[in-house]
């Protein structure tokens, strides 16, 4: 296995651990992380997601080129089933997830590495983090859904900055262009993730849910239909738990003496 999961109470830290390769995705590994992730989101003990990379060198150096060549020799039939597919289906579990999923970004986020960092909901990243778009030295554009979901993050032209250059940036210029939301000292990495973690999960699952889903199905959409979900988002969490509880404290502390 090459994916470990670590749970402590309501927080799951999953890591990937290929650290010869710097953590780089082959076919294994994606399937793996797929799963880890379809039986965390159906675990109620379960409230936040944490993934990283093991060592401290990469969180994930990109696709494991050599794994996928034989893939790209046989032709786009199966270069598109098993490595497109596959990868864009990765990229948009982690996106879609019903529970909120915290990228901390422990060293390189290259390729595959920046596409999950991309699709995620949130990132941190230590402060000796480097991400880049290399695949155009491959003679390829990304792979994982990086020529769409770079640009919608940090704008057109410098979405292809980096599509098109496949130049690295530091975690600091990342951190300006939005890719990440938080740079911290490489000791503190872990500390912070879990720290927002803790600042997201105090609150109802039921909202948490509903406020992720309302962003990511909204976000692309012109603003008519984008307000339409999240009418949804909000009226299907009429009359859960959280509710209930949320208005109870407000209106107790809103009554007069």
């Amino acid at each position: 296995m090459t994916v470990h999961v670590q749970q402590d109470d309501d927080l799951a830290v999953v890591t990937i651990d290929r650290q010869a390769k710097l953590n780089a995705l082959d076919y294994a590994t994606i399937d793996e992380l797929r799963a880890v992730l379809d039986r965390l989101e159906a675990d109620d003990a379960v409230r936040a997601v944490i993934l990283t990379g093991a060592g401290d060198r990469a969180f994930s150096a990109g696709a494991d080129i050599p794994s996928l060549a034989g893939s790209i020799a046989a032709g786009p039939e199966r270069a598109l089933r098993e490595i497109v597919r596959r990868g864009q289906g990765l990229t948009r579990r982690i996106e879609e997830l019903a529970k909120p999923v915290i990228v901390a970004v422990n060293g390189l986020a290259y390729g595959a590495g920046c596409e999950i960092t991309e699709a995620a909901p949130l990132a941190i990243a230590a402060d000796h983090a480097t991400f880049a778009k290399p695949e155009i030295t491959l003679g390829f554009p990304p792979p994982f859904g990086g020529s769409q979901r770079l640009p919608r993050h940090v704008g057109r032209k410098r979405g292809l900055e980096l599509v098109l250059t496949g130049d690295p940036v530091a975690a600091t210029r990342a951190a300006e262009l939005g890719l990440v939301n938080q740079v911290v000292p490489a000791p503190e990495l872990m500390a912070a993730a879990r720290a927002l973690a803790a600042r997201i999960t105090r609150h109802a699952p039921d909202a948490v849910a509903a406020c992720l889903r309302a962003v990511t199905r909204g976000i692309n959409l012109p603003i008519d239909e984008a307000l339409s979900v999240e009418a949804a988002c909000f009226a299907g969490t009429l009359g859960t738990d959280g509710v209930r509880d949320g208005l109870a404290r407000f209106l107790t502390r809103s009554a007069p003496a």
